[in-house]
């Protein structure tokens, strides 16, 4: 459970993730434009060179190299994940997933809008080429969900916000283990034993409070070419790092502040300089002090999903959006929108999304598991459903996993983003319709008539 105590830092920390969320939305939205607009233009070729330039390294003659896209897609999304991964371990420790009856209703909220579209996805494509992209539409994009949220303004209530933050991770969590166990084609042991080694040996450096970046950074780049290697999507190195990461700080509060409340009269007997730092050793044993009590103090989770977090906002998903998202539009893909993979990405999106979030939610109410918050009402929780239909992000990346080129990823990418627009636009009207209007602000009291 969550203590009173944490439970103000949990709202600001969540307050902050929503901003975050929604404002990035705005150049994720932007960056799909550039992307479509720019594969469409006279500059096409140069925009399929730049995504296929090869970059890399060369070592004692041997060389790594992976073309744009790829570094996107292979290492920039492993950022991507991690701080998933310590958004998912944020929840479970403090958040909406802390306990089983806070869980219950969001996690059968996402359940149910995973397996549903899958299946609808499954009845339109079983036993055709596009049987493999059964996993496209069972995430949700989190940024431009809370993006559509936030049009709302003040009518949304803040346990609808956190109820679709909370279904979308659970989404999120579930597209990873998706992707680890159907999207892998072969497992190399050795080298995934070795990773398993190298994420001990991160565990055992975060332990024993090792705060140098670059001696974390080595193991961590290890084991990300060490997943790449043994056949798994490195990306999936993203999750297992971020799971090793500590989310509760090593030192409690109430003990930093007693060594603060020892050692500042050390420094405020003498005058403190630049000088008599170098010159007293007592001086700088008391600031070495109190400098590691904070750093032992900051929870080191929540300290670099904070950091990363914009960055994965507004660097990685964006780019991931403008080498993703440019789709030619011929007419042969254009056409490609009745095809049975778009139909049952589209589908799976604006059918299976709404049905399956609605369907289990409702279940566990009924069943007495979980309770609708008070100020949320089915109409809302319908609402969101339509808006957990916006796949984009976590779709493009699962499709490009289950077509790796040719018309069958087009098609998909044609439904994914025919279909998040559509849902994304429902999602919205039935919201306005749904949620209560915000409160008038009260009309100022006129003032009494002076007594003559």
């Amino acid at each position: 459970m969550v203590s009173a105590s944490s439970a103000p830092a949990a709202r600001g920390v969540f307050a902050r993730f929503v901003h975050s969320e929604a404002a990035s939305s705005v150049i994720l939205l932007a960056c799909t434009v550039l992307a479509l607009a720019w594969a469409n233009s006279r500059w096409h070729d140069a925009y399929e060179a730049l995504a296929h330039l090869p970059l890399g390294v060369t070592v004692a003659g041997r060389t790594f190299a992976l073309p744009v896209h790829e570094w996107i897609n292979d290492g920039l999304m492993a950022l991507f994940f991690f701080v998933v991964g310590l958004e998912i371990k944020r929840e479970v420790v403090v958040g909406q997933l802390s306990s089983v009856r806070r869980a219950v209703l969001p996690a059968s909220a996402a359940l149910g809008g995973m397996v549903v579209p899958a299946a609808i996805y499954a009845i339109f494509n079983a036993g055709g080429p596009g049987a493999h992209g059964w996993g496209i539409p069972m995430a949700t994009d989190i940024a431009f969900a809370l993006g559509v949220l936030a049009l709302l303004g003040p009518r949304v209530p803040s346990s609808l916000k956190i109820f679709l933050t909370a279904l979308a991770i659970g989404d999120d969590l579930g597209a990873v283990l998706v992707i680890a166990v159907f999207y892998t084609e072969t497992i190399r042991l050795a080298p995934l034993g070795l990773a398993v080694v190298l994420l001990g040996l991160f565990f055992l450096l975060l332990r024993g409070r090792v705060r140098q970046p670059l001696v974390l950074l080595v193991p961590v780049i290890a084991v990300w070419l060490a997943i790449l290697a043994s056949g798994i999507h490195a990306t999936v190195a993203g999750i297992l790092v971020a799971m090793m990461v500590p989310m509760r700080a090593a030192l409690p509060p109430q003990r930093f502040a007693e060594i603060v409340r020892s050692r500042l009269p050390e420094l405020e007997r003498g005058s403190v300089t630049q000088d008599s730092v170098l010159l007293e050793e007592e001086q700088l044993d008391t600031l070495l002090a109190l400098h590691d009590a904070a750093a032992d103090v900051r929870p080191p989770g929540l300290t670099l999903e904070r950091a990363l977090h914009p960055v994965q906002a507004y660097v990685v998903l964006p780019l991931f959006a403008l080498f993703n998202a440019g789709i030619v539009l011929g007419g042969s893909v254009l056409a490609g929108v009745t095809s049975a993979i778009s139909l049952g990405v589209i589908l799976g999106l604006l059918l299976g999304k709404p049905i399956g979030l609605m369907l289990l939610s409702w279940l566990a109410v009924r069943s007495g598991l979980a309770a609708l918050p008070g100020d949320v009402s089915w109409r809302a929780i319908f609402g969101v459903g339509w808006l957990a239909g916006i796949g984009f992000t976590m779709s493009l990346f699962v499709s490009g996993l289950a077509f790796k080129s040719g018309p069958a990823l087009e098609q998909a990418k044609m439904g994914i983003l025919a279909g998040s627009l559509v849902a994304g636009v429902t999602g919205y009207l039935v919201l306005r319709w749904a949620l209560p209007s915000a409160p008038a602000a009260a009309a100022p009291r006129a003032a009494a008539p002076s007594r003559p």
